[in-house]
């Protein structure tokens, strides 16, 4: 457990926090005027360890080698040369704060990213957050790295949960959430819709499937699995005989078959490590899926009649309907999907740029 305080007087700035995996889905932008909800559970900080804000270098101005030291080996639009190490919280957690309206950014609907920070410090003026709010944002307090220190709370460190204790602990995330757009009235305005959080699971996984795949087809297996990856993979792989073959695999699994080419496997909720597979197929290409996201689609939760409240009587069971289905094919987030695609080497295949380049293609294919 730690807490936030100033950098510039010591004051405190945060409740005391567990650290956990950064959310794949942190830096997501998603749709058009929807309401998206608080990134961060309530006690756990991430952090983001790759830069982010202000200045900004365009890729013309970047030599491509100093790009490839940064870990980016194909072209993008800008790279931040701000600090990294920022730190996410849900906005409930900061403390001792005070909002700095000029600094809150060309916002729509709510507080965006400005030049500058838009909470300060209330003890002595320091600017040490970014407070988002805004519509189609996740909702969460970003503090300033340089501007904060971390302070430990209590003596005995914590070890991180063991992967048959997050499997005990932490739940699914469903594939399917309601979805509204901002400043609905009465709940009037929602509709079912594929979770945000597995679009942004997915793209990062799509990137990783395309790499392992060496420019051959590759199949997943059927179901909930198959209605996400196959009909992209199928669009963006060339068809031909020895298809690469993936398979779910992580704890709590059967061991995965030995002719397995690619494991789709969970990272921990925690520490954000991949989980490491043993055996012959631990030489397989590891796909990383968010631990709620993996979860589900390991042991999906059934939908079983709920224990009936109030006047019904002791032992009748309510038969909810199931979430509805939502109306269209499943759709890959592009930023996230090419954010994560060129930070892989395999990037510089002339067939990987050509699907990185052809992004409007494959919008009007309905793949993002």
């Amino acid at each position: 457990m730690c807490s936030f305080s100033c950098a510039g007087c010591g004051a405190s700035l945060t409740v005391p926090l567990s650290q956990v995996a950064l959310p794949t889905h942190a830096r997501q932008k998603y749709g058009n005027g929807i309401q998206l909800p608080v990134l961060m559970e309530s006690g756990t900080f991430a952090v983001d360890p790759e830069p982010w804000g202000p200045p900004w270098r365009s890729w013309e101005n970047l030599d491509p080698d100093e790009a490839a030291d940064r870990g980016v080996y194909a072209p993008v639009h800008a790279l931040s040369e701000g600090a990294p190490g920022a730190i996410v919280i849900a906005p409930g957690e900061v403390r001792g704060t005070v909002l700095v309206p000029e600094n809150a950014g060309g916002y729509c609907c709510g507080l965006d990213w400005g030049d500058s920070p838009n909470l300060a410090c209330e003890a002595c003026g320091l600017p040490v957050a970014n407070r988002i709010d805004d519509c189609s944002l996740w909702q969460a307090v970003w503090l300033v790295p340089d501007a904060v220190r971390r302070v430990h709370v209590g003596d005995a460190e914590t070890a991180p949960l063991s992967w048959a204790e997050a499997l005990a602990r932490e739940k699914g995330t469903l594939p399917v959430a309601p979805l509204a757009r901002w400043g609905s009235l009465h709940e009037l305005d929602h509709w079912w819709s594929w979770n945000p959080q597995w679009e942004a699971a997915a793209s990062r996984a799509l990137a990783h499937l395309l790499a392992a795949s060496d420019g051959r087809p590759v199949t997943v297996p059927q179901g909930l699995i198959a209605e996400v990856f196959q009909r992209a993979l199928d669009v963006l792989l060339p068809a031909g005989p020895q298809p690469r073959r993936a398979v779910l695999a992580g704890p709590g699994l059967p061991a995965p078959d030995t002719d397995a080419d690619i494991l789709l496997l969970p990272t921990h909720p925690q520490t954000g490590e991949l989980w490491g597979p043993t055996g012959p197929v631990a030489s397989a290409y590891p796909v990383p899926l968010p631990f709620g996201v993996w979860k589900w689609l390991a042991s999906p939760e059934p939908h079983l009649p709920l224990p009936a409240a109030g006047t019904m009587p002791d032992g009748v069971l309510r038969d909810d309907p199931p979430a509805p289905r939502p109306h269209r094919l499943f759709r890959f987030d592009p930023s996230i999907f090419e954010h994560t695609l060129v930070r892989l080497l395999a990037v510089r295949g002339r067939w990987l740029r050509e699907i990185l380049d052809d992004r409007t293609q494959h919008m009007r294919a309905g793949i993002y």
